[in-house]
């Protein structure tokens, strides 16, 4: 459904989320495009080994078939892309069935790959990120609900405690859980914060543990979830991911990154486990918050309550602004 502005600012941010999507969109559709229109004969292993590398410069298309070449170590004769990633935001993309017969109508593959090769066919699905300014921006690759998050944890066998998802809530500023629904009225009168949602700092020292405990122990399966997950049933969740670092005025000659899955977990490990970072409001409604608060972050991930007019409580979790440079 479409949403509907309340006024001129609200509906700028609308048109705004529009746009993004549309230049991500055409991106993947491009791509897709491009790939459709390569004429193959053999893109093999490379000779020299790239096992390391993960930023490239040149066609895209091109470049991402030699890396999944040299990463399966199989020779590609031939290959057939789908663009699915329109599907669930705009309803645009390539119409597929699942193995039931049914038409998708979303999946975290933006771009899917059938891939003919010397030891039979592959299926391969790409989640691809776009950054269209001229230094690179922290890419959403998640947006849901606390409770739907919690749940997303638990269906793959992340136990998550109550009070753990209570203080979720409040750092989302679910109804029932906002500063507004369980502090005093005298205390809310006096709040410099956001009376409408609660800080991490401010959640109860069980459900911070928690929280710590889970994210240690399950970093690298959260992870693979946040990159894989998002549509139930998905048949197709993605195995590489191809990120457009910046913009380009030429799509034959765009500087991307490119990962395995495996190894873009592995190497957000790396980077760093659960931390907690403060920082300090400088802009909005409550900019005049003297407060410093902590935001929670794990690997390359940074994650935060969505705050925007149009769904301010949900979840939203975001790729580390550069985090291929930080390799």
């Amino acid at each position: 459904m479409a949403l509907i502005a309340r006024d001129e600012q609200h509906q700028q941010q609308i048109n705004a989320g529009i746009s993004g999507r549309k230049r991500g969109h055409k991106f993947e559709e491009t791509l897709t495009n491009c790939i459709n229109s390569l004429k193959i004969t053999r893109i093999g292993p490379a000779t020299t080994s790239t096992i390391n590398k993960h930023i490239f410069q040149g066609n895209p298309a091109i470049q991402l078939l030699q890396y999944i070449a040299d990463r399966e170590n199989f020779t590609i004769t031939h290959v057939k892309a789908y663009w699915l990633g329109g599907l669930a935001t705009s309803g645009k993309g390539d119409m597929l069935l699942d193995q039931n017969g049914n038409p998708i109508t979303g999946s975290k593959s933006d771009v899917l790959l059938q891939i003919v090769c010397d030891s039979g066919v592959k299926i391969i699905g790409v989640s691809v990120k776009t950054c269209n300014k001229s230094t690179p921006t922290n890419d959403q690759m998640y947006f849901s609900t606390a409770r739907a998050f919690c749940k997303l944890l638990e269906d793959n066998g992340i136990g998550v405690s109550q009070e753990a998802k209570i203080g979720m809530s409040q750092f989302c500023g679910d109804d029932g859980f906002r500063p507004v629904d369980l502090l005093p009225p005298d205390v809310v009168a006096t709040r410099r914060s956001d009376p409408n949602r609660f800080y991490w700092e401010e959640l109860s020292a069980k459900a911070k543990t928690d929280w710590k405990k889970i994210f240690e122990k399950y970093q690298d399966k959260i992870t693979m979830l946040l990159f894989q997950k998002a549509y139930k049933n998905d048949p197709y969740p993605p195995t590489y991911l191809l990120h457009q670092t910046v913009k380009y005025d030429d799509f034959t000659n765009c500087k991307t990154a490119i990962f395995t899955m495996d190894e873009i977990v592995l190497l957000s490990k790396q980077f760093q486990g659960y931390v907690l970072s403060p920082y300090k409001i400088r802009k909005g409604t409550y900019k005049n918050d003297p407060n410093e608060h902590l935001a929670p972050r794990f690997g390359f991930i940074q994650f935060q309550r969505g705050g925007q007019k149009q769904h301010p409580t949900q979840l939203q979790f975001n790729l580390k602004a550069g985090y291929f440079n930080h390799i």
